[in-house]
């Protein structure tokens, strides 16, 4: 299957994309971004705010492992978080729809690194004063009733996205 051990995935080039959690209560959440975040070799996740950290049962129940191969970090305040890597040169981008939102697989995102994006509370979303502070918002085309996916989800496509931008580079 050609899968890396945990010590060659951490030894590997990443993909210089951070994913940043801003207060997602759900274990089961945090676990699939890590799971996603491996797959695709993201360097990082930053947990903010209420967001649990490994190890943790929840977490490794969706994670599989993920949690020990990819780095992360815990933040208590997300804007502090948002505000370091903007002053190491990442460009940052808030998965939310707004105005004047970049509509991924519409519009073009440059996907020159070092990025971030930064996905919020299951009910909340991204605080105001964070998607303020970020570079831009990222939007998910959606043809629904319903105008959000669960933050996991979210996630998933948006990582996928970033990863086939970024790869092509």
């Amino acid at each position: 299957m050609n899968r890396l051990s945990v010590e060659a995935f951490r030894a590997s080039a990443k993909l210089p994309l951070t994913v940043v959690l801003d207060n997602v209560r759900s274990q089961n959440n945090i676990g699939s971004v890590f799971r996603t975040a491996d797959a695709f070799r993201v360097e990082h996740i930053a947990l903010c705010g209420i967001c649990s950290t490994p190890p943790h049962r929840e977490i490794h129940k969706t994670a599989l492992g993920a949690e020990e191969s990819v780095a992360w970090s815990y933040h208590e305040d997300t804007l502090e978080c948002v505000r370091s890597l903007k002053e190491r040169g990442y460009r940052i981008y808030a998965v939310e729809i707004a105005h004047d939102s970049l509509k991924l697989g519409t519009d073009r995102v440059d996907g020159e690194g070092p990025l971030a994006i930064v996905f919020g509370n299951e009910i909340e979303g991204v605080q105001e004063s964070v998607i303020e502070l970020c570079d831009g918002a990222l939007e998910i085309p959606q043809e629904g009733t319903k105008h959000s996916l669960n933050v996991s989800c979210a996630a998933a496509i948006v990582m996928w996205e970033l990863f086939k931008v970024m790869k092509r580079g």
